[in-house]
């Protein structure tokens, strides 16, 4: 296979792969809307309409530098950068349907907490093997962190956590 065919294929699968994340995601969302509507949240809660634009933006962000660990290391190279890749982009994919298929708060919130330590995880072994991917990593931690403190908020706010704290 030609260098720059093999090249750009790849650039194709990591967009596909996370785009198709975000896809089945949305299919977990799209069903809970009104659900979520309902739900008590927090001041800070951003309007509805910013999270297709912001997730899209990761998204692509997480896809290239994805990419730039596998072109630039080679797949042995790459290994643990890319597990800890895939790693991350199934829990990313499970959250949707543990809080807005499932109507689970706090299992999103589970689900959250170790998505958040394997972007952390993903987001160091890409910058030890490229900094440009470690760093297009890091707008997706700092969103992350903010997901869990919004997702922890609406599940105390609308299931008493503090009344009942195993309550899942």
């Amino acid at each position: 296979m030609e260098a720059s065919t093999r090249r750009w294929g790849g650039l194709v699968f990591f967009i596909v792969l996370c785009f198709a994340t975000a896809w089945a995601g949305a299919g977990a969302t799209s069903r809970s809307l009104a659900w979520y509507a309902a739900l008590r949240k927090p001041s800070w809660t951003p309007p509805n309409w910013l999270f297709g634009p912001v997730w899209s933006i990761l998204y692509l962000m997480m896809a290239i530098a994805a990419w730039r660990v596998w072109e630039r290391n080679g797949l042995s190279g790459a290994r643990q950068a890319l597990a800890l890749f895939f790693v991350q982009l199934a829990l990313n994919g499970a959250w949707p349907w543990l809080f807005f298929a499932m109507r689970s708060p706090g299992a999103g919130f589970a689900d959250i907490v170790v998505l958040w330590v394997a972007v952390l995880a993903t987001t160091v072994s890409f910058w030890v093997r490229d900094r440009v991917a470690g760093g297009l990593m890091v707008p997706y931690l700092v969103w992350v962190s903010y997901a869990a403190a919004l997702n922890f908020a609406i599940w105390r706010m609308n299931w008493g956590l503090y009344d009942r704290p195993w309550r899942i």
